[in-house]
């Protein structure tokens, strides 16, 4: 049976007729084609899902889609405004916080929940607050530096 769902992605109101069990990543990637959050291990432990709703990092591979009735939710499509990346993108783009950029989505919007919390992290509360995204490309120190950056131009803009 299908249940009816509605909520704003990106600051766009949309609706949807959809199973009670459908996953919040796959509402997205499969009835909205917004690609950029992915689904890496299916089990909430590597971040790659990380999205916002309500303005709260959230892993949208543990949370049903039907859950999110009216509630807000931000994908890393949603950060960028035109052309012009957002001060959080901008900075792993600079310093090269990716390498293949399967976990980039969920890393960028993982920070941005740290930065709402703590607008100057540290190295050390940066790697803590990333214990639930994993790169399986790099060593976090590129990541940990974009991650500054970006707080730091965050600040600035």
């Amino acid at each position: 049976m299908l249940q009816n769902i509605s909520m704003k992605v990106n600051g766009e109101a949309v609706s949807a007729s959809v199973e009670p069990r459908l996953l919040l990543v796959d509402f997205l990637r499969e009835h909205l084609r917004l690609t950029g959050t992915h689904s890496g291990c299916d089990t909430s432990q590597c971040g790659a899902c990380v999205v916002h709703v309500n303005g709260k990092s959230v892993k949208s591979c543990s949370v049903l889609a039907v859950q999110l009735e009216s509630a807000e939710v931000t994908t890393i499509e949603g950060l960028a405004t035109g052309e012009q990346l957002h001060p959080m993108q901008e900075a792993f783009r600079q310093h090269h916080g990716l390498q293949c950029g399967f976990c980039t989505p969920g890393m960028v919007m993982s920070a941005l929940g740290l930065v709402s919390e703590n607008s100057d992290p540290d190295e050390t509360q940066i790697r803590e607050w990333l214990e639930g995204n994993l790169c399986r490309c790099t060593g976090y120190h590129n990541i940990v530096k974009s991650i500054q950056a970006g707080a730091k131009a965050m600040k600035i803009a």
